[in-house]
C-alpha cells in the first residue's frame, strides 16, 4: 500500500505536533507520525524508539495507531505506558533507545491532543517538524515491514533515580502538591511514600478531562485552590503540575505564587555554590532581577529564546548546569540529563527548603522588588508578528537605542526593560515591560504602545499590572 498524508497545517508547531482531537487532529495523523517518524529513525540508522502518553481520553487510541506506525517503519517499540512526558524522557536515556514520541496534549484543554518527540538524545522540533509533515505528504518513508513491541514499567527506576538526587536529610517539610487530575498522578503517589514530611495531594487522580481546574499552573487562578489548602494547613510550599508534568507551579507558605524567574533565582543560588561562574539560562521574557541575581551569586547568565526545544538545545551546547523559562519549564544538567522534569525540579526545591533556614516566602520577600506586567498577548496576522516585530527593531536601532535582538526585540531603559516577540505557536505577539516604579512601568508601556501602533497595530495595555 502506498503512504502519504497531509496533515492539518496549524498541528505542525514549534515544539511538537498538536491539535483538536477529531478536528485537526485523529488517529490517521498518529499512524502518519509514527510511519515517518520511524522512517526519519531508520534513516540516520535508529530502531528503537519509547514511546509513552498522558492521561487525557484520547490517548491510548492515539498510541496505539502511532505505535502502528512505527512498528511499519521497522521500529522496535518500548512502551512505558500512561504517565508524565519526563517519564519517557528518562526511559529514552536509559533505554538508549534512538528516539521518543510521547502522546501528549501538555496543558492545553481536554480537548486537545500532541505529539513531543525526541530524535536520538535531542529535542525534535522547529525545521524538524515541517520537514516531517513534508516526508508524510511526499510519501517518503521506507518501505513497510514489521517491527516489535515490548512493554517497559520504568515506574520504579524512575522514582528510584529521582530520590538519589533529594538532598534534604530527615527534615519534615508541610507539602500540599496540586497534579490538577495529570498524568504525575500514578508516580506521585509513590514518591511521596518516599520523600520525608507531611504530605497532601490535591487532584491526584488521572483524570482527562480535568474537573478541577485547567492543568496550566502559570495562569493564577489555576492555582486559586493550592493557595487556599496552602494557606489553610500552614504548609510549607505548595507545588503544582501542568498536564504532562514537565512544568512546575510553586506557591510560598505565606500563600504566594512565585514566578519561573523567581524560584529560578533560588536554584541558581544553590547550584553555584557547587559550580562557580557557570552559565545559568533563563528566557528573554525574564525578569532583570533573575539575570542580575545570577551574577551577583557568581554566576554568568545567559537570555536565551523562549521555547522549552530551544532552551534545551542551548544548554547542551553550552554545558550549562541549570536553566529555565518563565512558564515553569526548569533543566537540570546537573546530575540529571537536561530535559525539563517538574518531579525532579520540585526533588531539588524541597532539598534546598529543607537544609536551609528561611522559608520560601522570606526568600521571595528578599528579592529586589519591581513591578511588571504578566504576559500580555494580542492578536496579530500569522504573516505580519514577524514583520511587525522587524519594523520595530528597526526604528529602535535607527534612534540609537541599544536593542537585545535574540528573540523578538527586548529594549532596557533608564525605568527598565520591554520586550515585543512574535510567538512561535500562535498567531499572536507578546509584550512584556518591567520597571523600578508604576510610573516607570507607565512609560514603558507608553513607549512599546507607540511603537506598535507605528506599525498599524492598536493593544489595549490597560489593567496588566503586577509585582514581583
Amino acid at each position: 500500500m502506498i503512504f502519504s498524508h497531509k496533515f492539518d497545517v496549524s498541528s505542525l508547531r514549534e515544539y511538537d505536533i498538536r491539535g483538536i482531537v477529531g478536528e485537526t487532529l485523529d488517529e490517521a495523523d498518529a499512524f502518519a507520525i509514527g510511519r515517518t517518524f520511524g522512517s526519519i529513525v531508520a534513516k540516520s540508522g535508529g530502531k528503537k524508539v519509547a514511546v509513552g502518553y498522558d492521561g487525557r481520553l484520547s490517548s491510548p487510541a492515539l498510541e496505539a495507531k502511532l505505535i502502528e506506525g512505527l512498528t511499519a517503519s521497522g521500529m522496535d517499540v518500548i512502551t512505558v505506558g500512561c504517565g508524565p512526558t519526563p517519564m519517557l524522557y528518562f526511559a529514552a536515556f536509559t533505554e538508549h533507545t534512538d528516539g521518543a514520541v510521547m502522546v501528549t496534549g501538555s496543558h492545553n484543554p481536554s480537548n486537545y491532543n500532541g505529539f513531543k518527540m525526541m530524535l536520538g538524545k535531542k529535542p525534535f522540533f522547529g525545521q524538524d517538524i515541517l520537514t516531517l509533515g513534508k516526508l508524510a505528504a511526499a510519501g517518503d518513508v521506507v518501505p513497510a515491514t514489521t517491527g516489535t513491541v515490548t512493554k517497559k514499567d520504568v515506574h520504579e527506576a524512575y522514582l528510584a533515580r529521582l530520590m538519589q538526587d533529594w538532598d534534604g536529610g530527615t527534615k519534615k517539610l508541610k507539602i500540599i502538591w496540586d497534579n490538577g487530575n495529570g498524568a504525575a498522578g500514578d508516580v506521585l503517589k509513590q514518591l511521596i511514600k518516599k520523600l520525608p514530611g507531611d504530605h497532601t495531594i490535591l487532584n491526584g487522580e488521572i483524570d482527562g478531562t480535568f474537573p478541577a481546574h485547567h492543568p496550566d499552573p502559570t495562569v493564577a487562578k489555576n492555582l486559586e485552590q493550592l493557595v487556599a489548602a496552602v494557606r489553610k494547613q500552614h504548609a510549607d510550599i505548595g507545588i503544582a503540575f501542568d498536564g504532562d508534568a514537565d512544568r512546575i507551579g510553586l506557591v510560598d507558605n505565606s500563600g504566594e505564587i512565585l514566578f519561573g524567574d523567581q524560584f529560578l533565582i533560588l536554584m541558581a543560588r544553590d547550584i553555584l555554590k557547587s559550580h562557580p561562574k557557570a552559565t545559568i539560562i533563563a528566557d528573554v521574557k525574564a525578569s532583570q532581577v533573575l539575570f542580575d541575581e545570577i551574577a551577583k551569586a557568581g554566576g554568568t547568565p545567559l537570555m536565551w529564546k523562549t521555547g522549552h526545544s530551544l532552551i534545551k538545545s542551548k544548554m547542551a551546547e553550552t554545558n550549562a548546569p541549570l536553566a529555565g523559562e518563565m512558564s515553569g519549564h526548569i533543566f537540570f544538567n546537573d546530575k540529571w540529563f537536561g530535559f525539563d522534569d517538574a518531579l525532579y525540579a520540585a526533588i531539588r526545591v524541597l532539598g534546598i527548603i529543607a537544609r536551609g533556614t528561611e522559608t520560601l516566602a522570606a526568600f521571595r520577600e528578599s528579592l529586589p522588588q519591581v513591578v511588571n506586567t504578566p504576559e500580555i498577548r494580542f492578536d496579530c496576522a500569522e504573516d505580519r508578528k514577524f514583520a511587525v516585530v522587524e519594523e520595530v527593531a528597526e526604528r529602535l536601532k535607527a534612534s540609537g537605542e541599544t536593542v537585545c535582538d535574540t528573540d523578538g526585540v527586548r529594549v532596557n531603559t533608564e525605568d527598565g526593560w520591554w520586550l515585543l516577540r512574535a510567538s512561535n505557536t500562535q498567531a499572536v505577539l507578546v509584550a512584556r515591560a518591567e520597571a523600578n516604579s508604576p510610573a516607570g512601568l507607565s512609560r514603558l508601556k507608553s513607549i512599546l504602545a507607540g511603537q506598535l501602533s507605528a506599525s498599524g497595530l492598536a493593544p489595549d495595555f490597560s489593567g496588566n499590572n503586577a509585582g514581583h
